[in-house]
């Protein structure tokens, strides 16, 4: 079955400085329907405007990744860290026992847009860990594997049983993905549009996949989406 998320019911938070939707119950935004899925329990959709951005704040037991779509994202921790994420970029932060970090829009002048994504860990109390990785431009159509449990293929290692895709897709490209017994899926569409399994889906809409086979995506035009596959 797939149950669609459309972009337009999400959570919305207008701050001035911050434009963010919330995929999921988030701060001030909460929906019983939408608390997660499955050990998904965060995507935010942020818009931070120039020199604006997050004071330092604390998280502890997630696994947290940043990836910037558009402009670059300054970032500090209490780790010791300090990095410009600049678009096509993504970051982990394994928060385990404790790690406080401050997220601000690198540029003084132009919007950064990214979105965060948040993931529950299989345990808690592990030590805390950043790292960050490019995601290299392929032409085409492909999938690259933004993170994944074991850190297999040079992804960063999260401590879920997840395996998190990116796809990117030119016009009347294809890709598809397909899903072993037992395992489900959540599809977020990071940019442009496109059809999953027959739905039309648009930037920000999401979908959720459970007894299906997998996911077949085609595109009118060059998009990208975030796959997420998990038990």
């Amino acid at each position: 079955m797939t149950t669609l998320r459309p972009a337009r019911e999400r959570g919305h938070a207008q701050h001035g400085w911050l434009d963010s939707w919330h995929t999921f119950s988030f701060a001030d935004y909460h929906d019983p329907r939408h608390m997660g899925f499955a050990s998904l329990r965060v995507i935010n959709d942020d818009t931070v405007l120039g020199g604006a951005g997050f004071d330092m704040h604390p998280h502890r037991d997630m696994e947290i990744l940043t990836y910037v779509l558009s402009g670059a994202l300054q970032h500090r921790d209490s780790l010791g860290h300090s990095a410009v994420i600049p678009a096509g970029d993504v970051q982990r932060i394994s928060a385990g026992t404790g790690v406080a970090h401050s997220e601000f829009n690198h540029s003084p002048i132009e919007p950064v847009h990214f979105l965060q994504v948040w993931i529950l860990p299989d345990r808690k109390g592990v030590k805390p860990d950043y790292a960050q990785k490019t995601l290299p431009q392929r032409g085409g159509h492909a999938w690259q594997l933004v993170a994944s449990p074991t850190g297999r293929d040079g992804s960063l290692r999260i401590h879920q049983d997840a395996d998190v895709w990116l796809g990117r897709l030119e016009a009347g490209r294809r890709l598809e993905h397909v899903l072993q017994p037992g395992r489900c899926a959540w599809l977020h569409v990071a940019g442009g549009g496109v059809t999953l399994n027959g739905e039309p889906l648009a930037a920000g809409d999401g979908a959720a996949l459970r007894g299906e086979a997998g996911a077949a995506l085609t595109s009118g035009q060059q998009s990208q989406v975030l796959l997420f596959d998990m038990i």
